[in-house]
């Protein structure tokens, strides 16, 4: 297979679990007829983004893997002889939960996960409160469409968890997402974070010499700390070629399937002429270890 029909589900979340999975599962349905063979969630798509305040009692949010979610849509996937790339709350033991995300081979079966490394603290978005950082490392998972080298949201911004799974050989970089503004910030602070946000990606697949699909989520949450206060979350599910072009964008404020034709081949077509893995100086590299280099 050299080019992957690649689908992101782009969609706003309720309270309601189970009328949001079967929203998700609607739309894989209609993804799987247009053609898709690999389809790819939001992050923590089940539910709404419950990292906006600390409540011990939202950890009964969380599910285990295996579990119910990756019973549905194992079955699915072995239905529509599909990849689902799905993001859940894990609960791997009491006391011990990730945000991890876990791919659905056409057979049903977990391919395999991958736990969110890094773990953001910041207003509207406490996930150190919930989330353990993972174990798992930056290792790809193979599939039968592909090596995927899926990450989770806060990794996008590290171009480290990028390039390690580069050199693990990852044939795509995946990127499922939970982010938006806060709407008390100037019309000109959301589009500097937007940018920022498509731009630090779209590094990731040049520097890398790879595809890169990110999907995000749609939609007001409203925060349970304060009335009126929330995250708008702002779409623009997008997918780059290895150069960084875009193939596909979502809109900012709409649900979406959004399709995109990804030409695997690509990569080692662009990596001959811009090798940066053979002019990599790895002998030269290792303060990259340290916190911060003082001088």
């Amino acid at each position: 297979m050299t080019t992957l029909k690649t689908a992101m589900i782009q969609q706003s979340c309720g309270v309601d679990r189970d009328a949001n999975l079967e929203k998700s599962i609607l739309m894989i349905r209609q993804a799987a007829a247009s053609g898709a063979a690999l389809i790819v969630l939001q992050e923590l798509h089940t539910g709404l983004y419950f990292c906006q305040v600390e409540d011990p009692a939202l950890f009964d949010l969380a599910e285990t893997i295996p579990g119910p979610s990756t019973k549905t849509l194992g079955e699915l996937a072995r239905e529509l002889g599909v990849v689902i790339v799905a993001s859940l709350f894990e609960r791997r033991a009491a006391g011990l939960y990730h945000n991890t995300a876990v791919v659905l081979e056409t057979d049903g079966t977990i391919a395999g996960k991958y736990r969110k490394m890094h773990i953001p603290d910041d207003p509207g978005f406490y996930e150190k409160f919930y989330f353990t950082p993972g174990d798992l490392g930056f290792t790809p998972i193979r599939t039968s469409v592909g090596n995927l080298g899926v990450l989770v949201c806060w990794d996008q911004w590290y171009p480290e968890a990028a390039r390690l799974m580069a050199l693990a050989g990852a044939d795509i970089l995946i990127y499922p997402t939970a982010i938006g503004w806060d709407p008390a910030d100037t019309p000109e602070e959301q589009a500097r974070q937007l940018e920022a946000w498509i731009t630090v990606q779209r590094g990731h697949a040049v520097a890398n010499g790879l595809p890169l699909i990110s999907v995000n989520r749609t939609g007001f949450e409203t925060s349970a700390r304060k009335s009126g206060e929330g995250i708008q979350f702002w779409g623009n599910s997008f997918a780059a070629g290895p150069q960084g072009e875009f193939l596909a964008q979502a809109s900012t404020d709409a649900e979406q399937i959004l399709l995109v034709d990804i030409d695997l081949a690509r990569s080692e077509n662009v990596r001959r002429i811009w090798p940066f893995l053979r002019d990599r100086r790895i002998d030269g590299y290792e303060d990259i270890l340290k916190r911060f280099r003082d001088n």
